[in-house]
């Protein structure tokens, strides 16, 4: 039941073969076995099967609100839900209970979603691992060793990470992430699931508590290319309360994907400048033999250059510190997240309740966005930056007015390596490295969709990713449809009840 795609439990709710309120036992009782993998930081247990009942009488009487009636999904813990904890992987929020719920979250409700639990991330997004939370890390179940070692264990990736191990365990037909720098691409690689980076503005941010609000979108993870499809249908479309939503274009909102897409003439980039230093020969060789696989499947692939796109994490380190030193000025311990004990002073409240509420990552990056902000260093650093990402931006327009229709390019540069090798390094290290691919796609805008392609030689899932002009995401997931068909990458099965251990099979 919980290896079926989303699509396919919904048939079956229609055939009346499962009923919402079995699937939604089902996926809390896994999320249970699958604790120890530290995806969730809230799990709504009664709620969500209060809404599984609800769903179960809509089916009795044949009218089910729509395509994700009775399914259960996951949410990211940085998008609001009424009355519900939502921490950010904070301290500063870990007492948090919002007063209003997020709009996509809103209207994945009101196609009758069964809302599971709020999952792990890394602290306000803030790493590429979701091993920053104030909660704690999310373990990979891919490869998964000891449930009781400390170090014996690959990273879920990031920040989104607990969402994409929610999808990979089947305890969610799928879930809400969230993108700044490959948020929501990053841990869908890592957990072998889809997924997709919406463009900037077909999605609300209403409701997602922002990092970086010129980057942040609302991301989607599901088991197959067609549920993400199902997914953004249902969520797209203008939001007042969001100024920086914006109309998705008619003619490309049919998400309706056909059955066997063809590739015939479709033409594909290759960025030159993406194959960089520290990539791994399977990663390299993935990419080429999934090139290879496009073009004898009737595509038009060759090479393209984007040359300022090695430029994207300098820039993007310096607009992401300077919009978080913004952003982050509200949590003052006054009227708004963690409050200390310390009443000697305004001051000291203020300087004790964000010491004690944010952790290291986030302190570094509000000063080093305050520094970046000095009016001496205001043209330095910020203007320039802020140059540099119209020249990223202006390369991927210039690629896709040459009659480029998408990119084909790596996700991350490495499979998931061990907590043990990756604590050793520092976050801005990691997130250099882990981001290089997936950065500047937020620079310009454009949606993205993270497709897994392959194990490597530990058993590790290996993605790449398309990247398409702005609001051409059916193309985008139609040609990532007609590759999965083709690629049949093994869905994870998980065995959870061998004692100390978890053994994995790769199933079609």
């Amino acid at each position: 039941m919980l290896s079926l795609s989303l699509k396919q439990l919904a048939s079956h709710f229609r055939s009346k073969k499962y009923s919402p309120i079995e699937v939604c036992s089902a996926c809390l009782k896994e999320a249970e076995q699958t604790n120890f993998l530290n995806a969730f930081i809230t799990v709504l247990s009664d709620s969500a099967q209060q809404q599984a009942k609800e769903s179960q009488e809509r089916f009795v009487k044949n009218a089910p609100l729509g395509p994700l009636d009775g399914v259960p999904i996951t949410v990211k813990d940085n998008f609001c839900i009424a009355g519900v904890r939502t921490t950010c992987g904070s301290r500063m929020l870990a007492d948090f209970h919002p007063t209003y719920t997020a709009t996509v979250v809103e209207r994945l409700r009101r196609q009758g979603a069964v809302i599971l639990g709020k999952t792990n991330m890394d602290e306000f997004g803030m790493g590429s691992g979701a091993t920053d939370s104030t909660f704690g890390p999310t373990r990979n179940p891919w490869q998964y060793v000891d449930r009781d070692a400390t170090d014996e264990w690959y990273i879920s990736g990031g920040s989104s990470g607990g969402s994409a191990v929610s999808v990979a365990t089947g305890c969610a037909f799928g879930a809400l992430g969230s993108d700044t720098g490959g948020s929501t691409r990053n841990p869908a690689s890592r957990c072998g699931v889809v997924g997709l980076k919406p463009t900037y503005g077909a999605l609300s941010r209403h409701g997602l508590i922002p990092l970086t609000n010129s980057m942040d979108v609302p991301g989607i993870l599901a088991k197959t290319v067609d549920d993400a499809a199902v997914l953004l249908g249902v969520m797209v479309g203008v939001d007042e309360n969001d100024s920086t939503c914006v109309p998705y274009p008619e003619d490309a909102r049919n998400l309706d994907l056909s059955d066997e897409p063809s590739l015939a003439g479709v033409r594909v980039g290759i960025p030159k400048e993406y194959h960089c230093a520290g990539m791994s020969p399977e990663v390299v060789d993935t990419w080429r033999e999934v090139a290879d696989r496009l073009a004898s499947m009737g595509a038009i692939v060759s090479q393209v250059s984007l040359p300022h796109s090695r430029y994207s994490t300098e820039c993007y380190s310096v607009l992401n510190c300077c919009e978080v030193a913004s952003n982050f000025a509200r949590y003052d311990g006054l009227e708004y997240g963690h409050r200390a004990d310390d009443d000697t002073s305004t001051e000291a409240l203020y300087a004790a309740s964000r010491h004690e509420g944010f952790n290291e990552v986030v302190r570094g990056r509000i000063l080093a966005g305050n520094f970046f902000l000095l009016r001496r260093n205001y043209d330095k650093y910020f203007t320039k930056a802020l140059q540099v990402r119209r020249l990223i931006s202006d390369d991927f327009k210039r690629v896709f007015e040459s009659g480029i229709q998408l990119l084909l390019t790596p996700v991350t540069l490495t499979e998931a390596p061990k907590y043990s090798e990756w604590a050793l390094k520092d976050n801005r290290e990691r997130v250099s490295l882990e981001d290089f691919c997936t950065q500047p796609v937020n620079m310009a805008g454009l949606p993205a969709i993270s497709l897994p392609c392959r194990l490597s030689s530990n058993g590790l899932p290996l993605s790449l990713q398309f990247v398409a002009p702005k609001f051409a995401e059916r193309q985008m997931l139609s040609v990532a449809k007609r590759l999965e068909l083709e690629l049949q990458f093994p869905r994870l099965d998980l065995d959870l009840h061998a004692h100390g251990q978890s053994r994995k099979s790769a199933t079609p």
